[in-house]
């Protein structure tokens, strides 16, 4: 599938000359969630109709990690990923402001006239209902919609966007996910949580258990599911395979660094060097000791087995 192009430009300053008819967003916006989305629709349709571009502003890394970092969340995705989610949405340009605690001081209305307004024509500014901005967050929607009305240029405010009862948040897909519940997470995300990594080599267990798993390598600071079996689907070139993934420690053979490996179902092509993504749709089990390497040969049986039906199933009920 071919996707609309988008520009990313590293720190708003580096512009040489101010966009024209923009209509903004801001936000760290990790997962790109389903209220993240209905934020950049929003905004997207508000260019389309002012014949306009629409902008994201996004910040790196997570403002807690430079203000609190004892306090620093995991986060969901990578940069990459978030930028490739946002261009998927038909954003035309995303900004990343690298976060310091210099910009962090940043007075609210300072922020929107020495910062935006200098290198962007702003016209509409679509946000989040919670939206916080400048130092001590103290820049709010009232705060906007007033620098608006004084320097011409509209606001509107999205949300909360609920499943069920449950208002959608990065916070509340983190936990979800830590916890296993990956389906849960995916009614929140509007897609499966997935990890994409490169595939390194491992110590090859799994091939002498009859199963050769990927061995995937996620950078540091992203969440992981809780341990445990997975049913997954692995996005390789576009192409979807069923596959089993393991999180965890193997305990049964003693280790204490946790992995991330997948067996794909009826696959036998190499995939050492490669990106694979792996969209999690059920968690099996978690993590167990087994007595020994038939025991746990059995279980990994028994795991292929059902996540084929798991697999089977979601196909059916698509």
């Amino acid at each position: 599938m071919r996707h609309r192009p988008m520009r990313v430009i590293c720190h708003l300053a580096h512009l040489t000359a101010p966009l024209p008819r923009v209509v903004l967003t801001l936000g760290n916006f990790d997962g790109v969630h389903l209220g993240h989305q209905a934020i950049v629709r929003r905004a997207v349709a508000e260019a389309r109709a002012l014949g306009g571009q629409v902008i994201v502003l996004t910040f790196h890394p997570h403002p807690v990690a430079v203000l609190a970092p004892d306090r620093a969340p995991p986060m969901l995705q990578s940069l990459h990923d978030r930028l490739a989610l946002l261009r998927d949405l038909g954003v035309d340009v995303t900004i990343v402001q690298r976060f310091t605690p210099g910009f962090a001081a940043t007075e609210p209305e300072a922020f929107v006239r020495d910062f935006l307004q200098r290198h962007l024509d702003l016209r509409h500014v679509v946000v989040g209902y919670n939206v916080s901005f400048g130092r001590k967050r103290a820049g709010t929607v009232d705060t906007l919609r007033t620098l608006g009305a004084r320097h011409g240029f509209a606001v509107d405010d999205v949300g909360p966007v609920t499943v069920g009862e449950t208002k959608v948040s990065s916070s509340g897909v983190r936990a979800l996910v830590a916890a296993g519940d990956v389906q849960g997470a995916q009614a929140l995300l509007g897609r499966p949580f997935s990890l994409r990594g490169r595939v390194v080599r491992g110590e090859q267990r799994g091939r002498t258990l009859g199963f050769p798993t990927a061995n995937l390598h996620r950078p540091s600071g992203l969440v992981l599911p809780a341990d445990g079996v997975y049913a997954v689907r692995a996005v390789l070139n576009g192409r979807r395979h069923d596959a089993v993934l393991n999180v965890g420690v193997r305990p049964t053979f003693g280790e204490l660094r946790r992995t991330i490996e997948a067996f794909l179902l009826d696959f036998d092509e190499q995939l050492y060097g490669r990106w694979l993504t792996l969209e999690l749709v059920e968690r099996l089990r978690g993590e167990q000791r087994f007595a020994g390497v038939e025991a746990l040969r059995q279980a990994i049986a028994a795991d292929v087995a059902r996540a084929r039906d798991v697999l089977q199933r979601v196909v059916r009920d698509a």
